[in-house]
């Protein structure tokens, strides 16, 4: 802690991001290995801050599954691809769709302890080419999903819907909204800031702005999409296992598809952490404070409301309310994760989301968490505003958020 301002000192110098490409086969990053998406983000960093990375203590990345292209600690691969000093060492961490995010809130703790001085944060996630769950593990293991009464996201999206009262219509309209808003930061030129080109070994540019977005989405064709996961949880029982917690619902009002929740898509992002003096030492331009960080458990079979409590547990850190934040990233894993959020706090429409979300422009799991975080500091910056609370869902009942302040 900085004693004279009983605040942590942590702070933002810079974040970029790869565009995010679609998460497919077509996309046009399936061709680039997640390696070279990350090495992008770190030499982008790099270079244009000028940054002698023999003074970065780590480059602390998320990454949500590890195998294939994306395994073996790819956070110090990519500092070894990327040029950097040797001095710099790499971890990489999964906290499922937190994990850019908790990359952030690491090196974040780190610095504010005194233990580190700079930090690289960020996240990667190629969904092109390292399929989403192609890593398995115990979570998805049936004696556990009994005991535990885990069901699929999709599940535990739709039931959040039910006991919340989100319907189908608020989910598609959010959803248009969503891809009105990015196609309108997207023109208005709201990302120049942070995104950086992917590009090729000859330097010619593979993908330079957001692919996902979808300009000719209309409320017409979000209304004649199927729900996504209502045959799983009928037909296949799912719904049945949310019966253990909650006994009461007579049914789950099936809303989710593909048109209300998050893309799949690939992408990274790397952002600098340091002390003040540190980073003024070294030429880095201030940004932002981190004033607070946040995570939480939460009941796991309805999983995905957990961004309320970790909301409420980053401002009783910093000591503020709702009221004293100016916008607000909350993750569009689904549309009713941000309406039942903003429904709780009572946030007005114009706070939340400014530039679109996940549903909009994809949702690349290890990366996005830090990718909002340097949306809402862009958009802060170009409205003159000051303080930012990020927030996301995370898989196994968990959530998790951060505040920033700008200097």
């Amino acid at each position: 802690m900085n004693p004279a301002t009983a605040q942590p000192d942590a702070w933002i110098f810079d974040a970029v991001r790869t565009p995010r490409g679609r998460g497919k086969e077509n996309g046009s990053l399936y061709g680039v290995k997640p390696l070279d998406l990350l090495s992008a983000a770190l030499v982008a960093i790099r270079d244009r801050n000028g940054l002698d990375t023999s003074q970065v203590d780590d480059v602390v990345v998320g990454c949500v599954t590890q195998v294939g292209d994306q395994g073996a600690c790819i956070a110090r691969t990519a500092v070894l691809t990327s040029g950097y000093s040797t001095d710099a060492p790499g971890v990489t961490l999964n906290r499922f769709c937190a994990s850019g995010l908790e990359a952030v809130n690491h090196a974040a703790a780190m610095v504010a302890s005194g233990f580190h001085e700079l930090v690289i944060a960020g996240g990667v996630e190629s969904m092109s080419r390292v399929k989403m769950g192609s890593d398995g593990g115990a979570l998805f293991d049936p004696q556990v999903i009994f005991d535990v009464g885990a069901v699929p996201q999709g599940i535990s999206a739709d039931l959040l819907a039910t006991l919340r009262g989100v319907t189908r219509e608020q989910a598609d309209a959010f959803a248009l909204e969503s891809q009105r808003k990015a196609v309108a930061a997207m023109d208005a030129g709201a990302f120049r800031r942070s995104v950086i080109p992917v590009t090729d070994r000859n330097g010619e540019v593979i993908l330079g702005v957001d692919e996902f977005p979808r300009r000719d989405a209309t409320m017409a064709g979000l209304t004649k999409l199927t729900p996504s996961f209502q045959m799983m949880g009928e037909q296949f029982g799912l719904d049945a296992l949310t019966k253990k917690v909650y006994p009461h619902l007579e049914r789950i009002r099936h809303i989710h598809h593909a048109g209300n929740s998050s893309g799949i898509v690939d992408g990274a992002t790397a952002m600098i952490v340091g002390r003040r003096a540190k980073g003024e030492s070294l030429g880095l331009r201030v940004r932002a404070r981190i004033r607070a960080v946040a995570v939480v458990g939460d009941e796991p079979v309805l999983m995905l409301d957990g961004p309320v409590p970790a909301t409420e547990k980053a401002l009783r850190k910093a000591g503020m309310t709702i009221g004293d934040i100016d916008l607000f990233e909350v993750n569009e894993a689904f549309a009713a994760v941000p309406l039942a959020w903003q429904k709780h706090f009572n946030v007005p429409d114009e706070k939340i989301n400014v530039h679109g979300g996940a549903i909009a422009l994809g949702h690349p799991l290890g990366a996005t968490g830090a990718m909002l975080l340097g949306t809402v500091l862009d958009a802060l910056e170009d409205r003159g505003l000051s303080t930012g609370l990020v927030t996301l869902c995370v898989g196994g009942g968990m959530g998790i958020a951060t505040i920033i302040e700008r200097v």
